[in-house]
């Protein structure tokens, strides 16, 4: 594992926003005021969020220079704009002046993230929530794949408000036709995500077939009148978040983020070994990092992760299509929290993911 994801650490954004929904993870975590944090970078978005817990210090660990190049360039507008200015300039809103605003902001920026950054100015123009790989590979599908399935007034109704057998009979009589079945299994097949939307290293040890599971986990969501305010659904369909937005973004969150922007701290580096003088930590951000890994790894990557926490600390991580669980490799050291997991799992937006942990260390 530690190598392919050395190869793979490279000036690309991969994320552009995070994928994994803050909302539970902040649920699952419960973190008191003044706690240590561990957090993985990628594109810094629910690592903001977990700024307004008013933590003690936030350690951010990312392999991808890009990633935390990204999170530098957010972290600096949302030092010197106002919430509705940064909207426009990171994309959630239209705007002309992105590149003025950011000539503004890059005096604040490393001189790595100014090197980084000057180069991409048309990512700038555009709006930086769009310019991660994965983020391309949406728009791809929005752009050219939905439109030969349904037309646009069609995708606006999945997004209207029904009950929920009103939500079910649209799905199964408007939306789920032989062109969404056929185009959304294809372009979510292993094949096309691996090349064009992941990476085909970080779908090495994904066993089951990509396009049957990511089809039955979107259809079980758009059956629901949960999806009907999904934010992640509606920059997948309609391009962008729309409303409501992502929890660090929101206006009772974003002061509290502003506010608290000094308490990270940013390393280019795994996630077990970073902050090694700052733990232990009273929890941890994994994402969904066991996905990469191999079970000997992982369960290396586990015991290196009981020396970074103490008896009582948490651990929040996603599963996607890879099995892994800290508890079953080490139940001396790590108790799975059930009740609590499933519940959260319920009203969890990445409704793609296969299952959220929260862990507790023993």
């Amino acid at each position: 594992m530690s190598e392919h994801l050395k190869r793979l650490s490279s000036e690309l954004i991969r994320y552009a926003n995070c994928w994994e929904d803050a909302d539970i993870l902040l649920k699952g975590l419960a973190l008191r005021p003044g706690s240590k944090i561990l957090s993985i970078g990628s594109a810094g978005d629910n690592t903001f969020s977990l700024l307004t817990t008013n933590p003690e210090l936030i350690v951010v660990a990312d392999l991808n220079s890009a990633q935390l190049n990204l999170m530098r360039l957010k972290m600096a507008a949302i030092a010197q704009l106002s919430q509705e200015a940064y909207l426009c300039f990171v994309g959630f809103k239209n705007a002309s002046n992105r590149l003025e605003t950011y000539l503004n902001l890059r005096t604040s920026l490393s001189a790595e993230a100014r090197n980084f950054w000057d180069s991409k100015k048309q990512e700038i123009t555009n709006g930086v929530i769009f310019c991660g790989k994965f983020e391309k590979y949406f728009s791809f599908f929005n752009k050219r794949v939905l439109p030969l399935i349904h037309q646009k007034n069609t995708v606006r109704q999945l997004f209207e408000n029904k009950t929920e057998a009103e939500q079910i009979h649209f799905y199964n009589e408007k939306w789920n036709n032989f062109r969404w079945k056929l185009l959304f299994k294809l372009f979510f097949g292993k094949k096309v995500m691996g090349k064009y939307g992941r990476d085909p290293a970080f779908m090495k040890e994904v066993e089951v077939s990509v396009g049957e599971f990511i089809f039955k986990r979107t259809a079980q969501h758009l059956g629901s009148s949960k999806c009907q305010e999904n934010y992640f659904l509606k920059y997948i369909l309609l391009g962008n978040f729309n409303s409501p937005l992502p929890h660090y973004a929101r206006k009772e969150n974003y002061t509290l983020v502003k506010a608290n922007l000094s308490r990270l701290l940013l390393e280019n580096n795994y996630a077990q070994d970073a902050g090694s003088k700052y733990g232990p930590f009273d929890a941890l951000n994994l994402s969904n990092i066991f996905e990469y890994m191999d079970a000997e790894e992982f369960k290396h990557v586990g015991e290196k992760l009981i020396h970074k926490t103490i008896p009582g600390s948490k651990i929040a991580y996603w599963n996607l299509m890879v099995n892994r669980k800290l508890n079953e490799v080490l139940p001396n050291d790590f108790e799975l929290n059930t009740r609590k997991s499933l519940e959260l799992e319920e009203i969890d937006k990445g409704f793609f993911y296969e299952n959220f942990n929260i862990v507790n260390r023993t």
